[in-house]
């Protein structure tokens, strides 16, 4: 279950955005293009039409599913909505350093994985 603990806020154009201990939204509705864009700055990542693929895909995974997928099934969704060369891991770690399935969730705007530490 996601955090409902504001632990800071992002500032982007006059508005700001309840953000958790570990930078997800708060609310799910505040998602935007933009507020995307700021979080991956945050995360030292410019986001490129890859990264918007990926981040897409997701947020139709959880469209469907109402949850964010953890790695294997988010490496399963992608390569299935994006082909096989785009559906690997080691793909998703270099769009997403570090833990690939959260980061993106993150920047979708979604709650964190289950069953990723």
């Amino acid at each position: 279950m996601a955090s409902t603990e504001i632990y800071r806020y992002l500032f982007l154009n006059d508005n700001q955005y309840a953000l958790d201990p570990e930078s997800y939204l708060i609310d799910m509705t505040d998602w935007s293009p933009e507020v995307a864009d700021a979080l991956a700055r945050e995360e030292g990542i410019e986001l490129t039409e890859e990264h918007w693929e990926v981040l897409n895909v997701l947020r139709d995974f959880y469209a469907r599913y109402e949850m964010a997928p953890a790695m294997r099934p988010l490496v399963k969704a992608v390569g299935k909505a994006l082909g096989p060369e785009k559906g690997r891991s080691i793909h998703l770690m270099r769009l997403f350093p570090g833990s690939p399935a959260k980061v993106a969730a993150r920047l979708a705007g979604l709650p964190k994985p289950t069953h990723c530490l």
